[in-house]
């Protein structure tokens, strides 16, 4: 048995719905990129919220430097979950998407994504804001200490 499947399970319903519910409850993730100026990892926080298929979306100013990024590159990973108000935040679960961005129809998405982000009405409408809907083509879940599980679409209902 390679180390790699020793560190991971098998991934069983618990481990999907944990995903789903870290997903579908997220309000800010943090965003990977690659730099456009020096090409090196990047990370950013940023607003997430869920489409009606379940994909996650993010309004993205034109202006930040992740946006050019992903302009430039529109492979990302975003990672959602926050620890608890107690405890280690190590053992709290979070979900890691291996994404690919791309903007998407932001008069379609407003109403769903202001439900989910009300105070983005100040500025949903400014010209240089555009939604970006990430098409996930795999996942990482960590659920807590030693709960570690690779995901796939299909797994997060994302077909």
């Amino acid at each position: 048995m390679s180390t790699q499947q020793r560190l991971f399970r098998e991934t069983d319903e618990e481990a999907r719905g944990l995903a789903l519910h870290l997903l579908r409850n997220a309000r800010f993730g943090a965003l990977g990129v690659i730099c456009p100026d020096t090409g090196a990892p990047m990370v950013s926080r940023v607003s997430v919220a869920t489409d009606a298929a379940g994909h996650p979306v993010s309004l993205m100013s034109d202006l930040s430097l992740h946006t050019q990024a992903i302009a430039r590159n529109p492979a990302c990973s975003l990672l959602v979950g926050e620890p608890g108000l107690r405890g280690d935040p190590l053992i709290h679960p979070r979900l890691t998407l291996h994404c690919t961005a791309e903007a998407t129809s932001k008069k379609a998405l407003k109403p769903l994504y202001l439900s989910q982000h009300p105070k983005a009405a100040l500025y949903f409408d400014f010209s240089d804001f555009r939604v970006y809907r990430l098409t996930v083509s795999g996942a990482h879940l960590n659920g807590g200490f030693g709960k570690a599980f690779h995901l796939t679409p299909d797994d997060l209902g994302l077909i």
